[in-house]
């Protein structure tokens, strides 16, 4: 057995993009346009780990997707997490639960999958703004 990828929907593909990719870094390994199924199917990994991807699934027709806590979360392990944090904030994205004890923090995307970081080894010793920053909305 070999795990494959996690699937999420989409409402917004660009907009999906600019925060899995741009901001958040994956890198995009391949896209699939099914014009008879009218969906798109991208699949993203992190830099130098194509084996755990994950696949965005874009219908061309609206819908309305509702997440439950049963999903749970994405989670990456990232170089520097205060240099991650930074990143997205310049994209945009809220630091819903910052890495105050310079290990962990979450994110949310755009269509509201909570995403996880952790800081890669040991903790960064804690700084600001992240310290004395609250978390905001559930995360």
């Amino acid at each position: 057995m070999k795990y494959l990828h996690t699937m999420v929907r989409v409402t917004d593909l660009e907009a999906s993009l600019r925060f899995y990719r741009d901001a958040l870094g994956l890198e995009e390994r391949s896209r699939r346009e099914n014009p008879e199924g009218r969906y798109t199917l991208v699949f993203l990994s992190a830099p130098g780990d194509e084996s755990a991807q994950l696949e965005l699934t874009y219908n061309w027709d609206p819908e309305r997707y509702t997440g439950g806590r049963n999903f749970g979360h994405l989670a990456y392990a990232v170089d520097d997490i205060h240099a991650a944090c930074r990143r997205l904030q310049e994209h945009g994205v809220t630091i819903n639960r910052p890495p105050r004890d310079g290990r962990m923090a979450f994110v949310r995307s755009p269509d509201g999958i909570s995403i996880e970081l952790l800081q890669r080894g040991k903790a960064l010793t804690p700084a600001e703004p992240w310290q004395s920053m609250p978390s905001t909305g559930q995360w």
